[in-house]
């Protein structure tokens, strides 16, 4: 896949096909030119689940964009009608009462921020001692922040600023009895931290953990609410993450959490000249993120929706670029985790997205851009991928009914690449030739002597027919035979994109067209051995031969 300059599952992006998007799913889309009654929508994932939890994935929203037709969404993984903030650190989970312990690299802050003997409580510990009757919300922790220390002047601002904090808390109050007991422990949370920080306002863990229960209780809060309202919560929660990264500026995941709560105010104020600008915060936020700790798909995930959602609000002279920037992250993000379906997904409705703007203003600006017509094919095997690895989830159902008429049927991919004589792989650079190829759940396979004719009767035949042998030796990968695939920069081979296929027979190389086409080979030779390896194959079989 393409390298990233940089790269769910938190928040949204601007996409395009016309997909009808069951109301069950709960996303929320905003268009830019009204709201479109079908839609396909995006996918991240979200703050309070750790990654491999996928079915408990929550929401964000998705912004589409279509003038005559009904757009493609990225789809957030909703439940009806949730309304959370996405991804989260994927060890710490403010929402679930049996939660993880924080971070690594908040548990490495804590042990070197805490030099006044306060300490960060993990939500388990707090809730524990709730359980047990050892403290009480109000009780004696609430005398502790009145403990003197020797920061009288800076001690008595904290004070003040926690307390203001502490109002707004006080004030939310659950939808359900559910809601209240959920808000009482957050609420018991946040008193520790505010007495951690009274004895030591440098804790800048008790900083963070604040502001994840902040963060956490705007969830408790009705979307109508004015008092407080879920926008004051997150403001609250946006200032002690800023507060947190300024006293300790690795502290990765506040920066990744700091971003989700920016974004959730972003996506409040609708297709504004302020919900740009925060916007662009949260894709500054989210890059810190990913340069602290570039292991992270759900975070580059995450970035890829929050640039899809700023690429719908900027003037068109900038949109495309940042769309462009959007892709990198996604494939970024499938390059670290190849079955994050979330990532594959969105991917493929922010390339549908980018072939219904260049069909608007007439196609690529020079030959060397893919076309309109292979961005929607590219997006069409992206969202049977995504199918294929979750078969059960009707976002990628109702999307796929919509694309899959886009794919070359009765096949995933069909190109142009150039290839040696079958069988001698370091043939001279004179004996390569261009040639068709084509690719379905059961591998790779050269069409040689073919002509358009010949082709056309092809794509219209059964699968039987598809991985058939030509009367010339010719160039097949099985999937199961494949052990890898990456780009291939080898002075012995001719110039170009170069492809190598490693596998138990030996390696394949094959040189694409252009670096821009070699990108959706890599990801769909990628897609179908995942598939494979996952054992869904026959689910792909099911949707390109269907």
């Amino acid at each position: 896949m393409s390298s990233n300059a940089d790269l769910s599952e938190s928040q949204p992006g601007a996409t395009h096909p016309e997909v009808p998007v069951q109301a069950s799913e709960g996303v929320e889309n905003a268009s830019a030119n009204g709201q479109p009654s079908d839609a396909l929508e995006q996918d991240t994932a979200t703050t309070q689940l750790n990654p491999e939890a996928e079915d408990g994935i929550t929401n964000a929203q998705a912004s589409t964009k279509s003038d005559d037709h009904n757009s493609i969404q990225s789809d957030y993984g909703a439940p009806p009608n949730s309304h959370s903030i996405s991804d989260p650190n994927p060890n710490f989970n403010p929402k679930t009462d049996e939660s993880p312990e924080p971070s690594n690299a908040s548990e490495t802050n804590s042990k070197l921020g805490n030099d006044q003997g306060s300490r960060t409580f993990t939500m388990r510990e707090l809730l524990n001692e709730l359980k047990n009757g050892e403290m009480v919300p109000g009780g004696s922790d609430a005398d502790h922040r009145d403990t003197a220390t020797p920061h009288s002047q800076e001690s008595t601002q904290h004070i003040d600023q926690n307390n203001a904090a502490m109002e707004l808390l006080d004030s939310v109050t659950g939808a359900d009895e559910e809601g209240r007991s959920r808000q009482r422990i957050l609420t018991f949370a946040a008193k520790r931290y505010a007495s951690a920080l009274e004895r030591n306002p440098d804790d800048y863990d008790a900083l963070y953990n604040w502001a994840l229960v902040l963060q956490e209780s705007a969830d408790n809060v009705s979307p109508d609410s004015v008092s407080p309202s879920k926008d004051a919560l997150l403001e609250e929660a946006c200032k002690k993450y800023e507060a947190a990264t300024h006293l300790c500026p690795t502290l990765n995941d506040a920066y990744y959490n700091w971003a989700i709560a920016i974004s959730d105010r972003a996506k409040m104020r609708g297709r504004t000249k302020e919900a740009e600008e925060l916007w662009k915060q949260a894709t500054k936020n989210y890059e810190k993120a990913v340069n602290l700790n570039w292991n992270s798909p759900q975070a580059l995930n995450n970035w890829g929706l929050a640039l899809q959602e700023l690429s719908a609000i900027v003037p068109a002279r900038e949109k495309q670029n940042i769309v462009k920037t959007a892709i990198s992250k996604f494939r970024a993000a499938i390059q670290l985790q190849f079955d994050f379906h979330r990532a594959i997904y969105n991917l493929g409705t922010v390339l549908y997205g980018l072939a219904e703007d260049l069909s608007r203003t007439g196609g690529p600006i020079n030959a060397k851009e893919v076309s309109p017509n292979e961005l929607y094919s590219q997006s069409a095997i992206y969202i049977a991928a995504a199918h294929a690895l979750k078969p059960n989830y009707s976002v990628y159902t109702s999307a796929l009914k919509l694309v899959r008429s886009m794919l070359p049927l009765p096949y995933l991919k069909v190109g142009y690449l150039t290839a040696p004589p079958a069988g001698n792989p370091i043939a001279p650079h004179s004996d390569w030739k261009r040639s068709h190829f084509v690719l379905n759940h059961e591998g790779l396979q050269q069409i040689a002597k073919i002509d358009q004719k010949h082709l056309a009767e092809s794509l219209s035949s059964k699968s039987g027919d598809t991985m058939s042998t030509t009367s010339k030796p010719a160039i097949r990968v099985d999937v199961q035979d494949i052990t890898s695939v990456s780009t291939c920069a080898d002075l012995t081979l001719p110039p170009g994109a170069g492809l190598c296929i490693d596998t138990i027979h030996g390696p394949v190389f094959l040189i694409a067209d252009s670096w821009e086409y070699l990108d959706g080979w890599l990801d769909a030779i990628r897609l179908v051995y995942t598939i494979f390896a996952r054992r869904k194959s026959d689910v792909l079989a099911g949707i390109i031969t269907g």
